[in-house]
């Protein structure tokens, strides 16, 4: 596949896919999640390629999320049709959890919505002294009520998983390396290096190990993917109605959200 909106390097055993979409905060839309889809499994097959890096370009953002310039109103991103929200996330979020290979996220910025729940799903992350996280869902009329709810309760802890989800605050690398969020950090400009001093450990390493390894880890939480496929599902009727059409329009507007009346009984 001839790739657009992301980058795919190999060198020394260890495969980099990196989303090109700077100009958007590296935002994926459909496009994007079906190349990350690609390259995840051709970096899983391939027997040179022994650990992934996921990163986003530039130094801004890892990646936040979907592109709202790919949402509409009442119907959700691009593509979507009644048996999808028209992003293929369910398939990623499988690809990056059962590739045989360690993942590492190189995080170098807003990790940010669904660029959260990525680098949530990798085996391990290595984060920038800039980088920031946070969810936004709730804001913005969508939600991740499968791996990046339940997956992230498991690394930071149901509370405080509840606390990102419901307040929307944002956290620095600082507080996401305190909270269990991510696995170290380093000043921007040893981001990369750092990242590769790790996949190189992670080289010399037993394959067949690792892979069992990973596998073992999933099984533990593989039930998760249960509640994907009814959040997914959820999540794209969800899009449809009133009060998921108030979020975008408001983000988009760059005004307040007024989810009063959605509140209000019978409604």
């Amino acid at each position: 596949m001839s790739y657009e909106d992301i980058l795919y390097e190999i060198k020394e055993g260890i495969a980099t896919v990196t989303i090109n979409r700077p100009k958007v905060y590296n935002a994926f839309r459909p496009k994007t999640i079906e190349e990350l889809t690609d390259a995840f499994t051709i970096g899983g097959d391939d027997p040179e390629v022994g650990v992934i890096v996921l990163t986003g370009a530039g130094e801004k953002a890892f990646c936040t999320g979907g592109d709202m310039g790919e949402w509409h109103v009442g119907e959700g991103y691009t593509g979507a049709s009644w048996t999808g929200i028209g992003l293929s996330m369910e398939r990623l979020h499988r690809m990056i959890r059962s590739v045989p290979k360690p993942v590492i996220a190189s995080v170098n910025g807003y990790a940010i919505g669904g660029g959260n729940v990525l680098q949530v799903l990798c085996d391990l992350a290595i984060a920038s002294e800039t980088a920031v996280f946070g969810q936004v869902g709730p804001k913005v009329g969508s939600f991740d009520a499968g791996f990046g709810t339940a997956y992230l309760a498991r690394l930071v802890g149901e509370r405080k998983a509840r606390e990102i989800w419901m307040l929307c605050r944002r956290y620095s690398a600082k507080e996401a390396l305190q909270m269990g969020l991510i696995n170290h950090v380093v000043p921007q400009d040893q981001l990369a290096q750092e990242t590769e001093k790790w996949a190189k450990e992670v080289l010399a390493l037993s394959p067949t190990a690792l892979k069992a390894i990973k596998y073992s880890f999933n099984a533990d939480t593989e039930h998760i993917a249960g509640l994907t496929n009814l959040a997914m599902a959820s999540v794209g009727l969800y899009y449809r109605t009133p009060e998921s059409g108030e979020g975008h329009n408001a983000f988009k507007e760059k005004r307040p959200t007024d989810f009063m009346r959605y509140r209000k009984p019978g409604f």
